[in-house]
């Protein structure tokens, strides 16, 4: 026999003796340090029990509960269940009249791996050992919890189809195929300008919907990079790409089961991750990214666009599959310039928002005012008339907003129509009696291009060049905002 036979022949030995030790120095260990002690057989009758746990039970002598199925004794035990598992309970609280007991059970196999018996030790008779465990660990399921809240209310809706403001035929349209469309799970496309409010009508869907009690997650797909969308949408396992978090990431899929998932701007999406999110809408499963199983979700998927689809699928940016899956209930949210009668009631919504919000008195319009914001197109709807109103409610102290007012606001506003012909009129601080002179204008994407340029420009100087918060004070995505920039030629200055 070689040197190394006989010295692995040792070692095999001395882990047979160590073992052959260990079991029952093990159980000695814990039969002393425990307060009690207790083993039963296969059928759950006591075959064993120290003094101190007889003594803990109310039993003078440990020979009378020998025999005794385990219950008659320990009322609240849990051995069956070892017994018909074969699983251990390494740490578990056990009640015994008023007393919290905590307690750690085990099977007994015999040679073939049959559960013969089990055993159980009472490690504590008292929780206050354990009180800097239990204080910790409430601490942490209170935080978990608050956490788990705060989340929560993130992804309730904060609108309700109250919140869309109008009674025009073309609003009540709206509202109506928003109510039909809560009543089912089907695909929604919402269709329309910027800020005609689709997220709005989205949540009101949710809110009314059988999903309105699980999460309400929006994702606008344009402010994604592109070489995160994939995860974002479908998650990833541990370690899928360099640069992930180590311990993956649940996907707003994943995020949203339940509940209903918003995809802003769906016209945006790559060609690529069009596909998977077409998978995903037919066989209610995704594929996170690293992995080759797939995960059963119950997703109820609204898409916006402002944009016209239809032709982006004739340039081949957009799958006509895809489309037509999502087209299923589609909805036209009218732009300001179409809601007729009902701009006055959205404007006073909007002052009475702006007033609870940021604590300046509440503003009323004069018929002056109402005509000026009625002959202005509005190409940023809402939203744009939210961000002159407010605008308009910081540089007066007027408590009904004047035409005069706006038209500070919004310089624009201060164009009129004469004879059918556009014109340019005098600001009303250097109007004379006489008519002003009609002045020509430039082309409608000219003058678009130029008031977009001024809004913008205004806004990054209000934050100083800090183009996020320029993009919050208008009401508009950081992606979104860097597009107009490139568009119009400009840089935000940090």
């Amino acid at each position: 026999m070689s040197e190394r036979e006989r010295f692995s022949e040792v070692r095999q030995g001395d882990a047979a003796l160590l073992r052959s030790r260990a079991i029952p120095s093990l159980f000695e260990a814990l039969e002393t340090q425990s307060e009690g002690t207790v083993a039963v057989d296969r059928h759950a009758r006591v075959v064993w029990i120290n003094e101190k746990y007889a003594r803990m039970l109310g039993i003078s002598d440990p020979a009378e509960a020998i025999g005794r199925e385990v219950e008659e004794i320990i009322p609240h035990s849990q051995m069956r269940q070892i017994l018909a598992t074969g699983q251990p309970i390494l740490l578990d609280l056990m009640l015994f009249g008023t007393q919290r007991l905590v307690v750690s059970r085990f099977p007994l196999t015999d040679d073939a791996g049959t559960v013969i018996g089990a055993v159980g030790f009472v490690l504590y008779d008292s929780l206050h050992r354990l009180k800097p465990l239990l204080a910790e660990l409430s601490r942490l399921e209170a935080e978990l919890a608050a956490t788990k809240r705060r989340l929560d209310e993130g992804r309730q809706p904060r609108y309700t189809l109250q919140s869309y403001v109008g009674e025009s035929p073309v609003c009540l349209e709206v509202k109506r195929k928003a109510r039909l469309a809560a009543r089912t799970d089907a695909p929604i496309l919402l269709l329309g300008e910027t800020g005609t409010g689709k997220e709005l009508i989205a949540q009101a869907i949710h809110g009314l919907s059988a999903r309105s009690a699980r999460s309400f997650v929006g994702v606008n797909v344009a402010a994604i990079p592109e070489t995160l969308l994939e995860a974002e949408f479908f998650g990833a396992v541990p370690g899928a790409y360099t640069g992930l978090d180590r311990r993956g990431r649940e996907g707003r899929f994943k995020t949203a089961d339940g509940g209903t998932l918003f995809l802003d701007e769906i016209g945006d999406m790559p060609l690529g991750l069009q596909a998977k999110l077409l998978r995903a809408l037919q066989e209610q499963e995704i594929e996170p990214l690293g992995s080759d199983r797939p995960v059963k979700v119950d997703v109820r998927v609204i898409a916006a666009t402002n944009v016209d689809l239809e032709r982006r699928i004739r340039d081949g940016r957009f799958r006509s599959d895809l489309y037509y899956r999502l087209n299923v209930l589609p909805i036209h949210l009218p732009a300001l310039a179409e809601m007729g009668g009902g701009l006055e009631a959205i404007a006073e919504s909007i002052l009475q928002e702006i007033a609870a919000r940021t604590g300046l008195p509440l503003r009323g319009l004069t018929p002056e005012a109402v005509e000026a914001l009625g002959r202005h197109r509005w190409p940023g709807n809402v939203r744009e008339l939210r961000n002159v109103l407010e605008r308009a409610c910081l540089l007066t102290d007027n408590r009904r907003l004047t035409a005069a007012d706006l038209a500070e606001a919004l310089p624009d506003l201060g164009e009129v129509e004469y004879a059918g012909a556009t014109a340019v009129a005098v600001p009303a601080a250097v109007r004379t009696d006489q008519r002003p002179q009609s002045l020509p204008l430039p082309g409608y994407d000219q003058a678009y291009d130029e008031f977009e340029r001024g809004l913008l420009g205004r806004a990054l100087a209000a934050s100083g060049g800090r183009a996020t918060e320029a993009a919050r004070a208008l009401g508009i995505s950081r992606a979104a905002f860097y597009k107009k920039l490139a568009r119009l030629g400009m840089r935000a200055g940090g």
